[in-house]
């Protein structure tokens, strides 16, 4: 089982030495950063659990980082300790208004600070089932959206989606691009689904390349529509020139056969009930499967949307 990851950001050398040899007594994982700017760079790369920051830090302060963090949806659910010089209540209130959970002075007992560690790692275990790559809600809290849904009997659209050719993707340019190319597809779902999509619409992180959005039908199409259009803008970015201008890299296929494989695209498929009734989860991931493959067929980033009254897709 990995480690718990905790990530400092104190531009005091003496204050990273005192967590670090803390917290790694305890059996975390440390990882530290002098500076704000680099402490953002940080977090974004290397998905930690928790953050311990200081108030006071060049290039950019505590606050501000934490007002970073807290803007992304992907990492709005991070845990943030804030660590102070001063008992002042202005500083803590600027602190906590500026997203941090918790806030410690110093000098700091280190047992008090463990203390408020676990508290807060059981805290956001308990209350956040979020995949660790994107933050973004996981498999529970999915069937738990799909299934209140179905018990409000209201209009309902579900879009699974994952990109194709992303093994081969993965094979070529390892694993930190892939991760960061599934953290880019996130970013961009939530993008296009705040832009075309409800206020109360869902967005869950299946797994690997797999995602979900909940939706109403009749925002659906739109959603799915946009997705491709800023999906197609990125792609190309994955790539190194070379690849990108052949518009293909060379991969092996399910048989181990050597090919060309185009340029990553995503699939989708949405299920609705306006012309069948849903009743229960496993019905609705089933439709989505075949749905997402009859996109797949398709060369090139596409969405079917099941338009019939039976099992199958259109």
């Amino acid at each position: 089982m990995p480690k718990t990851r905790i990530i400092i950001i104190d531009d005091d050398p003496d204050i990273r030495d005192v967590l670090n040899l803390t917290l790694t007594e305890e059996g975390y994982e440390v990882l530290e950063a002098e500076n704000g700017l680099e402490g953002v760079d940080l977090i974004k790369n290397k998905a930690p659990n928790l953050v311990i920051v200081d108030y006071n830090m060049p290039k950019m302060t505590g606050p501000e980082l934490c007002a970073i963090i807290k803007k992304d949806i992907l990492l709005s659910h991070l845990p943030i300790i804030m660590l102070t010089g001063k008992s002042d209540v202005s500083d803590k209130v600027s602190g906590i208004n500026a997203g941090a959970d918790d806030y410690l002075v110093k000098p700091f007992e280190p047992r008090e600070l463990m203390a408020r560690i676990k508290m807060i790692l059981r805290r956001t275990e308990r209350d956040l089932d979020a995949n660790p790559l994107t933050r973004l809600p996981g498999n529970v809290s999915i069937l738990n959206e799909l299934q209140e849904r179905i018990d409000k009997k209201g209009s309902i659209a579900v879009i699974y989606a994952d990109l194709d050719k992303f093994k081969v993707y993965n094979d070529k340019y390892g694993f930190s691009h892939g991760d960061e190319v599934i953290r880019e597809t996130a970013r961009l779902l939530i993008r296009s689904t705040q832009c075309c999509g409800d206020p109360d619409d869902f967005i869950g992180h299946i797994g690997g390349d797999d995602f979900v959005v909940v939706t109403a039908p009749d925002k659906a199409d739109t959603i799915c529509a946009k997705i491709i259009e800023e999906f197609e803008k990125i792609a190309p970015s994955f790539y190194t020139d070379e690849d990108r201008q052949a518009g293909y890299i060379m991969g092996k296929d399910r048989k181990g056969v050597e090919q060309k494989f185009g340029l990553l695209s995503i699939s989708m498929g949405i299920v609705t009930n306006e012309n069948r009734q849903l009743t229960h989860v496993a019905q609705i991931a089933e439709i989505g499967a075949e749905l997402k493959e009859a996109a797949k067929r398709i060369e090139r980033s596409s969405y079917v949307k099941d338009r019939r009254t039976d099992s199958r897709a259109e």
